[in-house]
């Protein structure tokens, strides 16, 4: 395995024994769950050959509806997550068992997700499945994580929004069922996202040039993962469901979906 720069072996060495803990921390504090416990399949009926899908079968506010649709798709494109994680820390010893272990907790978002969506006929499947085949034939490719620090800084920022985002698109639907499934999945995003807060403030220890550096970097080229979706910038100006004002793309860009930003998210989103 090839890493970024030769700094990274010396510094991911260096860092092992905190992932370790860390890695055992989690693995103590999170709980077993499973997606078809949580979705409604009685609600469900079959689509028929030439049906179209109808908005009207289940109301919905037009930007939570849109940002359930940016929030699926972002987690379609897990394996090109796993690849790039892999690239920048190796997929041996503990780097490699948090990035698998990782990989099949997050397997899970999008299935409960996508089968909550389905069955409650939320959005039109006919679309959805063009947009995730766009999607992930777009893949993420990771252009501004030059090294190990630079994929800890994103990573703990990605962690931290998507746990917002999906919290608070839960917290703005009508149905308890769909509050659940984003309820469920907020709170595995928290605890990934603790990992990756305490590992930089681990390498901040190790390296604080260069982790602080990376940190800088991040904030100032931040986008999530999602902006790649088809249609992103046409999602991200939907107004949030508590502001009248549309968003400005500038600011959307960098906070994924303006329906899972609203005004005292960082408090409220903690699983």
């Amino acid at each position: 395995m090839t890493l970024s720069v030769p700094s990274d072996a010396v510094f991911l060495a260096e860092l092992a024994p905190v992932a370790e803990r860390l890695y055992e921390r989690h693995l103590e504090a999170t709980k077993e769950w499973f997606p078809h416990e949580l979705v409604p399949y009685s609600q469900a009926r079959d689509f028929e050959p030439g049906e179209t899908w109808d908005e009207s079968e289940v109301p919905m506010d037009p930007a939570v509806r849109s940002s359930l649709l940016v929030n699926l798709l972002t987690e379609d494109n897990l394996p090109f997550y796993f690849q790039v994680i892999t690239r920048m820390f190796g997929a041996d010893d503990v780097w490699g068992e948090w990035n698998r272990r990782w990989t099949a907790e997050e397997g899970r978002h999008s299935i409960v997700i996508r089968d909550y969506l389905t069955t409650t006929r939320s959005l039109d499947p006919w679309a959805l499945e063009r947009d995730r085949m766009h999607q992930v034939q777009a893949g993420f490719h990771g252009e501004t994580l030059p090294n190990a620090a630079n994929g800890f800084a994103y990573v703990a920022l990605q962690e931290l929004a998507t746990r917002i985002s999906h919290w608070n698109t839960g917290d703005r639907l009508a149905d308890p069922k769909g509050k659940e499934v984003m309820s469920r999945v907020a709170k595995d995003e928290n605890h990934h996202y603790l990992f990756y807060r305490d590992l930089v403030a681990a390498a901040l220890e190790v390296d604080p040039s260069m982790t602080v550096e990376a940190i800088a970097h991040q904030v100032d080229v931040f986008e999530m993962p999602g902006t790649g979706i088809a249609g992103f910038k046409a999602h991200a100006r939907w107004p949030s469901p508590t502001q009248g004002s549309t968003t400005s793309s500038s600011t959307t860009t960098r906070s994924w979906c303006p329906a899972c930003c609203a005004t005292g998210s960082w408090r409220r989103s903690r699983g």
